[in-house]
């Protein structure tokens, strides 16, 4: 029997905002299980190592309007486990300075 995640089912892991102006920001044949938690996604900063499904435009910007990997409930765990990623790099950017 596998248990479940500790945040599975829990109301922080979880949030839709239908009277946003912009939703669903993204395509989705499910609005109902959209996620606006990570409206700006948090793994944006980790470039080609984010794990979601982005490319770069021609003039080098990274682009994600295809991504669904922060809008998707299921997803929590996985960006909340990138989160020592994330520090690191900001760590290393804090001590170019």
């Amino acid at each position: 029997m596998s248990e479940q995640p500790k945040w599975k089912g829990k109301h922080y892991s979880f949030f839709c905002n239908k009277e946003c102006e912009y939703f669903p920001c993204h395509k989705t044949n499910h609005p109902e299980d959209f996620n606006c938690l990570f409206c700006y996604c948090p793994l944006y900063t980790l470039g080609d190592k984010c794990g979601g499904n982005f490319r770069y435009t021609e003039s080098g910007i990274k682009d994600c309007t295809e991504c669904m990997l922060p809008h998707k409930r299921e997803n929590y765990g996985y960006i909340i486990g990138k989160y020592g990623e994330i520090m690191e790099k900001a760590r290393k950017t804090d001590e170019k300075k």
